[in-house]
């Protein structure tokens, strides 16, 4: 196969005096170079060196986005079996029982049981996207593990208060509705 000079000339793109003054260039450059002992900076392959490493670092940033959005769809889809598998009745609604989601007060419909459950803390409310679904507390630390924010806790700790707070002997029953 003739080298890509020759092509160039059999098309007449380039001439034989072009041609020649480019070859004696070359020549020029490798002799300065084993005299010298230096190599020349050939710029388009340190350019395609730097092109192939950011290629190479892109691929591995979309790829870790890749498994980080499948590693999440995993746990997301392990919560919902969790919950699916594990949920308990509300009974048959006929109690109100209110409690926070993030900064909205929520409200569902359980039966007396089921709140006194709630506020022992041996039920605990998660959040699905819409429903709300009730499990048990053992469940719902293994769902807290994968997602904390799914989960709803009742806070049954005391919460503490200063010294000049004038409603601080006044305690709050779980109870209340408003």
């Amino acid at each position: 196969m003739a080298s890509l000079q020759d092509q160039f000339l059999k098309a007449g793109l380039v001439n034989k005096g072009k041609a020649k003054q480019v070859q004696q260039e070359k020549s020029k450059q490798q002799k300065i170079e084993r005299r010298t002992g230096t190599q020349s900076v050939d710029e388009s392959k340190l350019a395609a060196a730097e092109l192939q490493r950011k290629n190479a670092e892109r691929a591995r940033e979309l790829n870790a986005q890749r498994d980080a959005a499948a590693q999440q769809k995993a746990i997301m889809a392990q919560i919902v079996d969790l919950v699916q598998k594990n949920r308990q009745s509300k009974g048959n609604g006929d109690v109100a029982y209110n409690f926070t989601h993030g900064t909205k007060i929520e409200r569902i419909h359980v039966s007396n049981a089921v709140q006194q459950h709630l506020m022992a803390g041996r039920l605990v409310i998660v959040r699905l996207g819409d429903s709300t679904e009730l499990v048990p507390r053992v469940i719902a630390d293994k769902i807290a593990e994968r997602d904390a924010s799914l989960v709803v806790r009742v806070k049954k700790s005391e919460a503490v208060s200063e010294e000049d707070d004038p409603y601080a002997d006044f305690k709050i029953p779980d109870d209340l509705m408003w």
